[in-house]
């Protein structure tokens, strides 16, 4: 056991061993004579439970299509940002590999997020309005608003080469692809980060209390994951614009990340601990070790840049696993809402005492 999960076990146990209950039971006393001459608690201690031991907040429904999809469109988002600047600077390569690795990951995003509502008409419904103040609502028509010009970016490359690269009709769907990618772009960064606002915007704990670090976490998984996507595609002469975005990418989620593990607030504990801290940590070493090899091997060794890549896709993917089942974990057991709940009662139930003293004091002189 670490020192975090001994921290995070007494916080538990103060909460559930209230003032004034004795957990060993018979007036304190407790009964000696088992083997080793040591004392031995009567009665276990005392355990916190909801209503009928059910959780107070009912856990997501959402399945592994959720935080699939939370990692297709952030990939899709950074894929589409490089394929610009790769299009400005002269890099057809790494442009075109972009461009269909966009397009591809906005496809499986797509499918997960209608898969997930169910029913195609549901999404279609969610169009029918457009509210500011719901990240859901504006989230669909983000997508919506982002998917024309990705697509046809990506459809463009998927021609023959003879019509991309001769004639009047070469020139139209070279203009046509760039003009499309660049109004994909604008719309790119609000896409990688609109996700961490939803899950924010919910009640589950360990998401609402991140609601500051998660847009970085994921709008620098997503850069790193769309250098990644590039690193493993284009060839290594062309790839310097996604070595560079791997690693900005990557140091921007990692100490986000890190931020999250290291503030005080007891909700975020579930980040630290059990499944989601592993495979939070398995992200972490597997973003790392491609953003390294970003800077070293992967300048001038394909392999390198190849394996490279994968491992800053997996850590992506990993981080929108992690950061998911943190959520889910947060409503499983009631002390992730009860104990903040009090000690915000506590805090306000202080301030007030301490306003009422003050009060009584300036009335008195």
């Amino acid at each position: 056991m670490t020192d975090g999960d001994g921290a995070h076990d007494e916080q538990r146990h103060e909460l559930r061993s209230p003032a004034g209950f004795n957990p060993t039971g018979n007036g304190g006393k407790k009964r000696k004579g088992h083997k080793g001459g040591g004392e031995e608690s009567m009665v276990p201690d005392a355990d916190f439970k909801s209503y009928y031991g059910r959780p107070v907040l009912k856990p997501p429904v959402w399945e592994w299509m959720v935080p699939a999809y939370l990692l297709t469109g952030g990939l899709s988002a950074g894929a589409i940002l490089l394929s610009v600047g790769a299009d400005l600077t002269k890099r057809p390569a790494l442009c075109r590999s972009c461009r269909i690795g966009s397009f591809g990951a906005l496809l499986a995003s797509s499918y997960l997020l209608i898969g997930d509502l169910g029913r195609p008409l549901r999404f279609h419904h969610m169009m029918r309005v457009a509210k500011p103040t719901s990240p859901m609502s504006m989230g669909t028509w983000i997508l919506m608003s982002y998917g024309p010009g990705c697509s046809l970016a990506g459809m463009a490359e998927l021609l023959p080469k003879a019509w991309r690269t001769r004639g009047r009709i070469g020139g139209i769907v070279k203009w046509t692809a760039r003009v499309s990618g660049v109004s994909a772009a604008v719309i790119a960064p609000a896409l990688a980060s609109y996700t961490a606002v939803l899950l924010a915007d919910t009640a589950v704990p360990a998401w609402h209390e991140a609601y500051r670090e998660l847009p970085f976490v994921f709008t620098g998984s997503a850069a790193a994951s769309g250098a990644g996507l590039a690193m493993v595609c284009a060839p290594v002469s062309e790839a310097a614009p996604a070595r560079r975005l791997a690693v900005v990418g990557a140091a921007i989620e990692i100490a986000a990340a890190l931020r999250i593990d290291h503030k005080p607030e007891f909700e975020l504990t579930t980040y630290t601990h059990g499944e989601p801290h592993h495979l939070r940590k398995m992200s972490e070493y597997l973003t790392i070790g491609g953003a390294l090899a970003a800077v070293t091997l992967a300048r001038r060794s394909r392999i390198a840049a190849v394996l490279g890549g994968l491992a800053l896709l997996a850590g992506s993917g990993f981080q929108r696993f992690g950061t998911f089942e943190a959520g889910v974990e947060s409503t499983k057991d009631p002390i992730y809402v009860v104990k903040p709940q009090r000690e915000r009662l506590d805090a306000r139930r202080r301030e007030q005492e301490e306003q009422a003293r003050r009060a009584a004091e300036q009335g008195e002189q």
